[in-house]
């Protein structure tokens, strides 16, 4: 996959005229050599200059004009040099506890893959609105209307498998980055509002894992880490049922589910919630 290309089918005019200022280049300038050589947008994307421009140097604020996935994209990379030169993490352990972990190589590896940046970078614009509606379900005591909240795993989980089967790749996935969302983002209010028993079985279902998995008690991040793991699991295998492409990307993500969690993990106590990015409320 392309994926610089991807990047520039993202890019606002603003942020063209941003990363042109960064490049020392002008816009019309930018836009040909992006055209060019698309991967120039990691040179870009990992310069401390964009950094600088966008948040200040004092880090006091965004340039308003900047899309939030220019913003994302400049942190993930940010986030990506900030591994190379540390030693140790501060892990979470528990709601409000971190403890320093010495394995920094997996994130490092993780976060070496242009590929990964990228999903990482759409990964979160996604989640700046949270799509919510109500659908239809037969129960016993007739048709009945449910509202439902993108956040809402049980609820996700339910309405994913009345989807056509055509459909249910993008189901699983979105359901695979809820859970990697909640449980990187907001590790914290997922441990302290766990799922209760009986969406648990509901995702046990969905998510094709383990009865027992339902039953782990360990803050809720571990059940969601294995949850996560296998909605992007299922999502793979129903692409290739389908005969669509992307399901060796997606046996990534549900292999090193762990990996992405972590450095979400770093970034949202980095810089997430240390930066004024009201879209993350």
């Amino acid at each position: 996959m392309n994926y610089p290309l991807l990047y520039v089918e993202h890019l606002s005019q603003q942020d063209i005229r941003v990363l042109a200022e960064t490049a020392g280049l002008g816009s019309s300038e930018l836009e040909r050599l992006l055209g060019e050589r698309p991967g120039v947008i990691d040179e870009l994307l990992a310069s401390p200059k964009l950094y600088d421009t966008i948040f200040g140097a004092q880090d006091e604020g965004l340039d308003p004009g900047v899309s939030t996935f220019l913003t994302f994209g400049t942190l993930v990379n940010r986030s990506a040099h900030d591994l190379q030169e540390m030693s140790h993490v501060a892990e979470w352990s528990g709601p409000g506890k971190r403890l320093p972990v010495f394995d920094v190589e997996p994130m490092r590896e993780f976060l070496d893959d242009g590929l990964r940046r990228f999903f990482l970078t759409e990964f979160l614009n996604s989640f700046t609105t949270v799509a919510s509606g109500s659908y239809l379900v037969k129960t016993r005591s007739g048709i009945q209307r449910r509202r439902f909240s993108e956040l809402d795993l049980g609820r996700m989980a339910e309405m994913v498998e009345l989807l056509p089967p055509i459909e249910r790749a993008g189901g699983y996935r979105r359901l695979g980055d809820i859970a990697l969302f909640l449980s990187g983002v907001f590790p914290d209010h997922a441990a302290t509002h766990p799922l209760p028993p009986t969406q648990r079985h509901l995702v046990v279902s969905s998510a094709a894992i383990k009865a027992v998995d339902a039953l782990i008690e360990d803050g809720g991040l571990r059940f969601l880490d294995t949850a996560g793991a296998g909605w992007y699991r299922r999502a793979a295998d129903e692409t290739v049922e389908t005969n669509r492409s992307g399901s060796g990307f997606l046996r990534v993500l549900s292999d090193r589910f762990g990996q992405a969690r972590r450095i979400l993990n770093y970034m949202a106590d980095s810089y997430l919630f240390h930066r004024q990015l009201g879209w993350l409320a």
